[in-house]
């Protein structure tokens, strides 16, 4: 197969990987966003919780080992590389390794597969700060956000359709229909909300899930919020609803973290620590569906969106929005506002 590129780039957001870059990772991550050193403190702790690391580098790395054989399979000859955002490999580093190898037009896919700045916008704006900071920078083109396309979304209900059907033997199929289902995702700044299409994303992919699993009883919910508190972020928590379920007598819950794609710290914290302790102390039975992973239909429409994009075919998406365009638009997911210093 023949084609312009000549190299593949897996760009994350990045963990640490030893207790010691807890803490750096964490400023690195929320620098400038005015966010209380007590909350920094406090996610470090989650880490430190789940043994001194983030999985997320590994995850994606077997992410990547799915992804060779894929391509191998398929007659893609791409090597691919590894760049972070916020930790090791760096952008910067990757970056230069791959022009050190001698190659010159880079596709990317980001780890992100709705609207938004923090998903797409400011991952536009570290590969242009990358590729500044060499001389002859080879070209880096991104691949299409993908929340809606067919093969995403059959991976998402292949995660989701056995928990559920585990919560289904533990309740029941009578009691099963007074369950509901909490579809999460991180939330965000209303500044940086109301500038892209993230919540509607969500909403949509939401929607589709549910009655794809024939279950009417659904909310879309939020986590891992942490930014300074006077300042909205999209509710409800997570947490929050949980407890609103318990006085509706709710008889289950099923929560799918579809705003995730692998079930790193804030999957396995916010929701298999806290959430499942707080359904414990409620008696509310609670599942938790799988991220995609490296579930083969997610790998599957990595491929996919690659061979979109080299043979220039219009994006396939499935729902009541359109999926989104093959090269984002100049001004999509604008940088929010940032909020006024707090006074001491």
């Amino acid at each position: 197969m023949t084609h312009d590129y000549d190299a593949f780039l897996l760009l994350s957001f990045g963990g640490p990987e030893r207790p010691e870059d807890i803490l750096p990772f964490l400023e690195n991550v929320t620098r400038g966003r005015g966010v209380p050193r007590e909350r920094l403190l406090s996610v470090a702790e989650h880490y430190h919780h789940m043994g001194g690391k983030s999985p997320l580098n590994d995850q994606n790395r077997a992410l990547i080992a799915a992804l060779r054989q894929d391509f191998l399979a398929h007659g893609i000859e791409l090597p691919i590389f590894f760049g972070n955002r916020n930790w090791a490999p760096l952008l910067e580093d990757t970056l230069a390794e791959i022009q050190a190898a001698g190659h010159r037009r880079v596709l990317t896919f980001i780890t992100s597969a709705y609207s938004s700045y923090s998903g797409c916008r400011q991952y536009l704006e570290d590969i242009e700060r990358a590729r500044a900071a060499l001389t002859d920078a080879p070209s880096v083109d991104v691949l299409r956000r993908f929340f809606n396309h067919p093969a995403f979304l059959d991976a998402c209900f292949a995660q989701l359709s056995p928990s559920w059907e585990a919560l289904r033997a533990e309740l029941g199929s009578e009691a099963l229909a007074r369950a509901r289902i909490a579809f999460t995702a991180h939330s965000i700044p209303m500044s940086m909300a109301n500038s892209c299409d993230y919540q509607r994303q969500l909403l949509a992919n939401s929607q589709l899930l549910a009655e794809r699993l024939g279950h009417p009883h659904w909310d879309l919910v939020w986590q891992s919020r942490s930014g300074p508190p006077e300042v909205p972020w999209l509710a409800p928590d997570i947490l929050d609803h949980i407890r609103e379920l318990h006085g509706s007598h709710a008889s289950g819950l099923l929560i799918a973290p579809i705003g995730f794609l692998s079930d790193h710290v804030e999957v396995l914290y916010d929701l298999d620590e806290e959430a499942r302790q707080l359904c414990q102390e409620l008696r509310l039975p609670m599942r938790r569906a799988a991220t995609v992973g490296t579930h083969p239909r997610f790998v599957e429409m990595i491929r996919l969106l690659v061979l979109e994009r080299m043979a220039g075919v219009v994006p396939l998406g499935m729902g009541p929005l359109p999926a989104p365009p093959s090269v984002c638009a100049p001004g999509c997911c604008p940088r929010p506002e940032r909020p006024p210093a707090r006074r001491s």
